[in-house]
């Protein structure tokens, strides 16, 4: 019999199904990596390397380093430090191991984003121009091809793209091993997958290479909590995608305590949400008009926190259906029970695939175990980002590893297997 609940709940059910069907059938196409690239050999663009740091010193030394070694011609890029209302010797640290310094102190306009846009505007009046500009955070250990590889995508006429998100310390806790499997799942079953069937990837804020041209014509203008979120939608509604790019490979630090994980993801919370509540509209009001799979694409990627919210209050309400039937159950309508099993199982095998596909250590196939509490740790996170969607203050999280290249485990990419990473000599 249908009551007034059903106003509510047999709408909600139904965008669980799709959300839950499309993720489900998306994952299937990161299993497998299809290079849909022609490699390009000979060195051809200019690169400006810009990494923007508060309070580094810990560990902006050995990324300069690391970053003077790639495989990349001298001549062809240059390393830009932003040390951004720095109270300690970040300048200093990153002046000494080869970087140029630009200090900034702004006492309003704090956070990266605004760092980032600050130091493009300071790029684009040097005597020197770039082809392109890659990002990077304080505590990054990068591949020696990373250049050789954005190289060739951008040869391919490619204008926006992301790099392989790997860790650099992912044994170091279990917050740390686990956040490391998120990474690993997320770029083969979302990046990787959207890649292949030719959907726009998400910019993550690091490993990020931006053609010149793009910047010079839309600015940066990215402030927010998730900069990276907002220049991405930015981009889509200009009809630019984010392209993947699974062999340009990035080590990034991953949280060592829970509540150093919470701010974190708190704050990505918070900033999703506020540019989703900006861009969705206009995604779906272009989207619609363009019939562009690419912008409707992106409204899913925005609405994924609320998904999250409206999910838990759909499992809160089958619970008190178990003794008070109060609405219409459609979800097995429309479903068998056979396939939300297979679902269900699914979610833990992915994760299973993808750790067998990285050869990932021993300890990571004991941090699986707890990666269910780190997943489902994200609702009360999401909740509290949403009554703090309208907060702007940058949480920063303090970088302790200070780890060279030569200590980060590899391989930690994809299907490739071990490999002999050369540094050229310099």
């Amino acid at each position: 019999m249908t009551t007034y609940f059903d106003i509510i709940m047999i709408p909600l059910q139904l965008l669980i199904v799709f959300f839950t069907i499309y993720y489900f059938t998306l994952s299937f196409f990161g299993l497998v990596y299809r290079k849909k690239y022609k490699k390009v050999y000979e060195e051809k663009h200019t690169f400006a390397m810009v990494v923007c740091a508060h309070n580094e010193e810990r560990v902006i030394g050995a990324l300069v380093e690391n970053l003077h070694l790639l495989n990349y011609s001298d001549k062809l890029y240059d390393i830009f430090v932003v040390a951004d209302n720095c109270t300690d010797k970040t300048a200093e640290v990153a002046r000494k191991a080869g970087a140029q310094v630009h200090e900034r102190f702004n006492d309003t306009e704090k956070g990266k984003g605004f760092a980032m846009d600050w130091m493009f505007n300071r790029l684009f009046k040097m005597e020197r121009q770039y082809d392109a500009v890659c990002v990077f955070d304080a505590d990054n250990l990068v591949h020696p091809d990373f250049l050789k590889e954005m190289n060739s995508r951008l040869c391919n006429g490619e204008r926006l793209i992301q790099g392989y998100l790997d860790s650099k310390n992912p044994n170091d806790t279990w917050i740390s091993g686990t956040f490391s499997i998120a990474f690993w799942v997320i770029n083969h079953v979302y990046h990787l997958a959207k890649y292949n069937i030719g959907l726009s990837s998400c910019l993550g804020g690091t490993g990020m290479c931006i053609s010149t041209d793009i910047l010079k014509r839309y600015g940066w203008g990215a402030t927010c909590l998730t900069e990276d979120m907002e220049f991405t939608m930015k981009a889509i509604m200009e009809g630019i995608p984010t392209t993947w790019a699974h062999d340009a490979i990035v080590y990034d630090e991953k949280p060592l305590t829970f509540k150093q994980s919470w701010n974190q993801r708190k704050r990505w919370a918070q900033g999703q949400f506020d540019v989703g509540s900006r861009y969705i509209g206009k995604l779906f009001k272009k989207g619609i008009k363009e019939r562009n799979p690419i912008m409707l694409d992106g409204i899913l990627h925005l609405f994924q926190p609320y998904f999250l919210l409206l999910s838990t209050f759909y499992v809160i309400c089958s619970y008190i259906y178990m003794y008070y039937p109060f609405y219409t159950n459609v979800l097995y309508s429309i479903l068998p029970v056979e396939v939300w099993t297979l679902i269900g199982i699914g979610q833990y095998v992915f994760p299973v695939i993808v750790l067998w596909k990285i050869r990932a250590s021993f300890k990571s196939w004991l941090y699986l175990l707890l990666y269910p509490l780190f997943i489902y740790s994200w609702i009360p996170i999401a909740f509290v980002g949403f009554l703090h969607r309208h907060e702007h203050e940058w949480s920063h999280t303090l970088h302790t590893r200070n780890i060279k290249f030569d200590e980060v485990l590899i391989p930690k990419n994809a299907e490739f297997g071990p490999k002999q990473v050369v540094f050229p000599k310099k």
